[in-house]
């Protein structure tokens, strides 16, 4: 599990409020924070479908591949020399997909939401991804997750492949506390350092969300808390904590070995 090219990674987490179905003010908005950082970044963690709040209106607000909001993201990235990485609905082949987009200043990289959240009606309106996304940065194995997706730790099981497990989410304020607890049983279990990004404010379906964005190292201790505060907030994640803690207590070692079957008959 060890990686040896582990460093520190900065990474910045925004929390906002989200203009329902509006792109341009999403955007303007999420912009302006960025421009206020003082500090160099690594890593840039936008909620999920940033540009419009969790919306069911999948076609109409779906940007097809290489649309604006990718440009704009592979713009931040160049401009601040990091990665920038949140979702968005993206029409291709025929289906809306609630794609996390991973930004540098060269490419698009990106991971479909594989677990669509039925008591909202995602799974009529979007279409499932399958496969599992790792991508590497600066040092670091990252694996993209959103949202639902953390209340599936067999999906999300390390299999010696990853040091960071990154979620992006509009996660309601009702159900605050399976989030806390879920983002730190997912650091503990999997031995990696674990970012959750979700939204504050209320949306258009009048449901209120409280933020509590969270920084957790590989041993589950939070090292950043933004509770319910709107903005930016950065934590540095330390390479060598992390690959410390998996030699000194190297549970990995005795895992159960699985496959995953993501087309079920």
């Amino acid at each position: 599990m060890q990686n040896l090219a582990l460093e520190d990674l900065a990474v910045t987490l925004i929390q906002c409020e989200l203009a329902w179905e509006n792109p341009q003010d999403n955007r303007r908005q999420i912009e302006s924070i960025i421009a206020s950082l003082n500090t160099p970044t690594d890593l840039i963690v936008l909620p999920e479908m940033f540009t419009t709040g969790f919306s069911m209106n999948a076609v109409n607000n779906a940007e097809p591949p290489g649309g604006a909001t990718e440009q704009w993201l592979k713009q931040l990235a160049q401009t601040y020399n990091c990665a920038v990485t949140g979702s968005i609905a993206v029409n291709q082949d025929n289906g809306v997909f609630n794609r996390l987009l991973f930004a540098t200043s060269d490419q698009i990289q990106f991971y479909d939401k594989r677990h669509l959240f039925r008591m909202a009606g995602e799974d009529e309106r979007y279409q499932s991804g399958r496969e599992r996304v790792v991508i590497p940065w600066r040092g670091w194995r990252i694996n993209l997750q959103v949202c639902y997706d953390l209340r599936f730790p067999v999906f999300s099981r390390n299999r010696n492949d990853y040091d960071l497990l990154l979620y992006v989410a509009n996660w309601p304020a009702v159900r605050s506390n399976h989030w806390r607890q879920l983002l730190i049983a997912r650091a503990i279990e999997n031995q990696a350092c674990v970012i959750g990004v979700n939204r504050v404010g209320s949306d258009a379906n009048g449901l209120a969300y409280c933020g509590d964005s969270l920084a957790i190292a590989g041993d589950g201790v939070i090292i950043g808390d933004m509770k319910d505060n709107k903005g930016a907030a950065q934590w540095v994640l330390n390479g060598r904590d992390l690959r410390q803690y998996r030699e000194k207590f190297p549970c990995h070692l005795d895992a159960d070995t699985f496959e995953i079957d993501t087309n079920p008959g």
